[in-house]
């Protein structure tokens, strides 16, 4: 059997992009959706059209049932998941003064609790030897207005990045992080101006937007042989952006 990858959040944007990757990389793909069906099959279909092979299992991360049931049917469909990457999240531009209850759990719920079910699942399920990658984000580290919810969520993404490399000591499992600036997804775009992209687009020294596809290209380097090396690490794939 090929070397097989789980991504979840695959339907779209820097998921979506991964899946493409990984699958060019020579891994089998489980592509990983919580309602975008249609999309997620037509990353199956373009994986499978190259030769590749790939299928897609819906789940809501924020359930561990879910993400068991998951795994356990990527295990099924191409045997023993070797690199997990959770790719999957939500965002909301909201000032903390405005946020509502609701904003905040939702957030939490897929960007921390989601984490949390993905990460405790590869930790028990990956094979020695294999990789587990989270997507952050910059925001951790930049504290943009509006972006409070989103980034906190992302900064327990990273310490149960760096924990979760330790917890794993003598396994071979590299446990990594991605961190983007700014990035041409949906998620992105959505709720912002003109005005606000352009400005995002110029607070890297590149002084433009990265493509999920550049993003896909570091996950690509941490799964594969040349990032064996790396663990525990929060690699910030961001254009220079401080």
């Amino acid at each position: 059997m090929p070397r097989h990858a789980l991504v979840t959040g695959a339907s779209r944007g820097i998921g979506r992009a991964t899946a493409l990757r990984l699958a060019r990389d020579g891994f089998a793909v489980s592509v990983g959706y919580a309602g975008q069906a249609i999309k997620a099959q037509e990353v199956v279909a373009e994986i499978t059209a190259a030769g590749g092979q790939a299928i897609a299992l819906q789940a809501d991360i924020a359930k561990a049932a879910d993400v068991d049931r998951m795994f356990g049917d990527a295990e099924s469909a191409f045997g023993p998941v070797n690199v997990v990457v959770n790719s999957a999240g939500v965002l909301k531009m909201v000032s903390m003064a405005k946020a509502s209850d609701a904003d905040l759990a939702a957030i939490l719920a897929t960007n921390v609790t989601g984490a949390f079910n993905v990460l405790r699942a590869a930790a028990n399920r990956v094979p020695d030897g294999g990789r587990i990658i989270s997507l952050s984000t910059t925001v951790v580290a930049t504290a943009f207005p509006n972006y409070g919810l989103y980034s906190a969520s992302k900064a327990a993404v990273d310490l149960f990045t760096r924990t979760l490399a330790n917890e794993l000591r003598g396994r071979n499992i590299c446990v990594n992080a991605v961190a983007p600036g700014p990035t041409g997804t949906e998620l992105f775009f959505e709720g912002k101006s003109e005005e606000l992209v352009e400005r995002l687009a110029k607070a890297p020294p590149l002084e433009r937007i990265a493509t999920p596809e550049e993003i896909a290209a570091v996950i690509a380097f941490l799964a594969g042989p040349d990032g064996g090396w790396v663990n525990g690490q929060i690699v910030r794939a961001n254009g220079g952006l401080a």
